[in-house]
C-alpha cells in the first residue's frame, strides 16, 4: 500500500488532517508537539469507477455512485522546527518516520497564525511562504548528514576493482526508499568525481537533495485556508511548486455531519448541502464553509492525496477481474478490487501485485472493455479492467 506521510512545523493542522483523512481520533490541540507517536491510517484516494460505464452501479463497499475511493497509507508525525535535522525539537524522530513515506503532504498553516515554532500567534503575524522552504531544507539536510556518516563505506567499496558507484550508493540509500534507477538518473544529471573519496560536503548535499527530490517528492496543502487573509492563499498559488488550498477542519466538520445524516456530501467533492435538522448555529458554520467550499473548489484535503499519487507519483489505478464480462470475481462481486501502479506497469506487474503466486503463474492478460487479449509489456492506462489469466 502507498504511504503519504503528513509533514510540517507543530500546529499547521496535520493532526486535523489526518483526523479528517482517516476518521481515526488521534490528540488534537493548540500547542507544540501533541503528536509525539507517529499515527497511522488507512485513508483513500479518489477517481472515477469503470462501474460508470455500466447500466449497474459496482457493489464494492470503496464506490459510491461511481467515485471510487482507493485505500492508502496515510502517516501523521511529530511536528518539525528548523533545526530538527540537527535534533531539536522532536526532529530526529520526524525525520526518520518519513524513510518509509513515498510522498509528503507539507500541511502549513495559511493564515499565518503560528510562527516558525508552531506557537500561535495573531492571524497574518507569521509568512506561510517561509514554512515551506524550511521543511524542504531540513529534509535535505537530514539525509545530507546519513550520507556524510555512512560515506566511508562508500569510499572502502572504491578500493574494489569491480567497484560500481551506483551499486554502492543504492546499497546506502536503499534504507531511505531509493532504488538503483532513481540512483543512476540522480547521478546522470549530477556532475561529481569518479573517486569518491575526493568527493566534498557540496558533492554529497547535492546528491542527498536530488535522492529527497525523486524519493520523497513534495505538495504543499495551504490550510486554515477558512480564516487565512485571501492574500496569502493567492501568493502560495503563484509559487511554482504544487499547492492545493485546504480545511481541514471543514473536512472534518462535513465528514462528521455526512456520517449523522445532516448534509450530503462525499470526500472530495466540490459542494455540499444541508439536508437534515441543523440548529441554527450549524446551519450558520455549515453555510459559512460552503462559500469557502465555492471559492476554493472543495476543502482541499481529498485533492491533496489525489494530487500526491495521481500527479506526483504519477500512479493509475488498475481493477483486477477474473470474469472479464461482468467484471467481476469469483463470486459475482463487480469490481471488487482496484490497485495502485506507477504509471508504465505492466499486466504482469499486476499480477505480482494481486498476489505473487498469480504473477508466478501469469499466462496472459485480457483487455474486459475489448474481451482482447493485451501483451505481457502492455502499459496500463487509468481505470483499466484486466482479466489475469495464471496458472496460479
Amino acid at each position: 500500500m502507498l504511504s503519504i506521510a503528513l509533514a510540517g512545523k507543530p500546529n499547521a493542522g496535520k493532526s486535523t488532517f489526518y483526523t479528517a483523512a482517516t476518521m481515526a481520533e488521534v490528540d488534537v490541540a493548540n500547542y507544540p508537539f501533541t503528536t509525539i507517536d507517529a499515527n497511522r491510517g488507512v485513508s483513500h484516494v479518489r477517481t472515477e469507477c469503470p462501474c460508470l460505464e455500466r447500466d449497474e452501479r459496482c457493489n464494492s463497499e470503496n464506490c459510491r455512485d461511481g467515485k471510487r475511493y482507493v485505500p492508502i497509507e496515510l502517516l501523521d508525525v511529530a511536528g518539525l522546527v528548523p533545526g530538527a535535522h540537527e535534533g531539536k525539537g522532536l526532529g530526529n524522530q520526524f525525520l526518520d518516520e518519513l524513510t518509509n513515506a513515498d510522498v509528503i503532504v507539507n500541511v502549513i498553516d495559511a493564515s499565518g497564525a503560528t510562527n516558525e515554532k508552531g506557537e500561535p500567534v495573531e492571524v497574518g503575524e507569521h509568512d506561510p511562504l517561509e514554512d515551506i522552504d524550511f521543511v524542504e531544507e531540513e529534509m535535505d539536510m537530514w539525509l545530507a548528514g546519513i550520507v556524510e556518516r555512512n560515506w566511508e563505506s562508500v569510499e572502502r567499496k572504491s578500493r574494489s576493482p569491480d567497484f560500481d558507484i551506483d551499486d554502492a550508493l543504492a546499497d546506502m540509500l536503499s534504507g531511505f526508499g531509493a532504488s538503483p534507477a532513481q540512483i543512476a538518473i540522480v547521478l546522470r544529471d549530477l556532475e561529481y568525481p569518479d573517486d569518491p573519496i575526493q568527493w566534498d560536503d557540496e558533492h554529497r548535499e547535492a546528491l542527498a537533495r536530488d535522492v529527497r527530490q525523486r524519493t520523497k517528492p513534495i505538495v504543499v496543502a495551504a490550510n486554515k485556508i477558512d480564516v487565512a487573509p485571501e492574500e496569502n492563499v493567492e501568493r502560495l498559488l503563484e509559487l511554482d511548486k504544487p499547492v492545493i488550498p485546504t480545511t481541514a477542519e471543514g473536512e472534518l466538520a462535513l465528514r462528521r455531519a455526512a456520517e449523522n445524516g445532516l448534509v450530503d456530501y462525499d470526500p472530495g467533492d466540490e459542494s455540499m448541502e444541508i439536508k437534515g435538522e441543523v440548529s441554527d448555529a450549524q446551519r450558520e458554520a455549515l453555510e459559512g464553509l460552503g462559500e469557502t467550499m465555492e471559492r476554493w473548489d472543495g476543502t482541499g484535503v481529498q485533492d491533496a492525496l489525489d494530487y500526491a499519487v495521481y500527479d506526483l507519483l504519477d500512479h493509475v489505478t488498475a481493477y483486477p477481474v477474473e470474469d472479464a464480462s461482468k467484471w467481476s470475481d469469483g463470486s459475482g462481486n463487480v469490481l471488487p478490487d482496484a490497485f495502485l501502479l506507477p504509471r508504465g506497469s505492466t499486466p504482469v506487474d499486476l499480477a505480482y501485485a494481486v498476489h505473487s503466486d498469480i504473477g508466478d503463474g501469469y499466462l496472459h492478460a485480457v483487455d474486459a472493455r475489448s474481451a482482447r487479449e493485451v501483451s505481457e509489456s502492455y502499459e496500463l492506462e487509468e481505470g483499466d479492467v484486466i482479466k489475469i489469466v495464471s496458472t496460479n
